[in-house]
């Protein structure tokens, strides 16, 4: 049996302004589990992924944690990279919060800049980057530190359909090398299918789970399984529950 590493019971949250953006939600986060939190936007997918990391505190409910926070790596809807530092620069910097040696973290973040393709771009600022490679270097940054849990919020949201697909593919890769726990938002189910072994499928504001689908298709998923008769049968699932779940809510 998987091993839950976070448990989420009945968690709500109210926020200052009085909107209530989650009420009773409940998830397991599973170890080394792909899963994603899928329904529409304003529903609180990125409200529980806060909650989840600590970022926040539920008005009412439990997030319980079966071996503490150590390993969490947030990656956030913008690449929030800091200007007047270079691509390894920006990398470095949670290796440089933890202490770590200077010659070993500058070789960590250098490794973990060519792991999302971008070997040589090391000296470039963020403004001499696409918006997708400077997403690589939000992941990277992320991945440097070799998290057991990496949460991220629609990080792929704003970028062209073609980048999208192919950062899709480099984080699969990742995650099968690496074998972190992720936890993935987004509203695109074709994302979530091609991506996630679990789909989280939530309601409209206040949001809740209101089912979960388990995707069985094997890995490594490619160009082939978007095509693919099981890719288009878990796609029409995936939305008929999503569906449901906005008519429910």
């Amino acid at each position: 049996m998987p091993r839950s590493i976070v448990s989420c019971r009945d968690v709500s949250k109210r926020f200052a302004n009085g909107t209530l953006a989650l009420d009773g939600a409940t998830l397991d986060v599973e170890e080394r589990q792909f899963l994603s939190l899928l329904g529409p936007s304003g529903c609180g997918k990125s409200t529980l992924l806060r909650l989840i990391a600590g970022l926040a505190q539920p008005s009412t409910g439990t997030i319980t944690w079966n071996g503490g926070h150590d390993g969490l790596s947030f990656v956030f809807q913008e690449p929030t990279l800091m200007p007047w530092a270079t691509a390894l620069d920006n990398v470095v910097l949670p290796l440089r919060l933890a202490g770590a040696a200077r010659a070993e973290r500058e070789a960590q973040a250098a490794a973990a800049l060519a792991d999302v393709g971008l070997a040589g771009f090391e000296k470039s600022y963020p403004r001499e980057l696409s918006g997708g490679m400077k997403m690589r270097v939000s992941i990277a940054r992320a991945l440097v530190t070799r998290p057991t849990l990496l949460l991220m919020d629609e990080p792929f949201a704003a970028l062209d359909e073609i980048t999208r697909f192919k950062l899709n593919n480099d984080l699969l890769e990742l995650w099968q090398r690496d074998r972190f726990t992720a936890v993935f938002v987004t509203h695109s189910v074709f994302e979530s299918v091609f991506l996630s072994q679990r789909i989280a499928v939530m309601t409209s504001r206040p949001g809740r789970v209101q089912s979960e689908i388990v995707v069985d298709a094997p890995y490594p998923r490619d160009a082939g399984y978007r095509t693919s008769p099981l890719y288009n049968e878990h796609c029409r699932s995936v939305s008929a529950a999503l569906e449901k779940s906005m008519a429910h809510a």
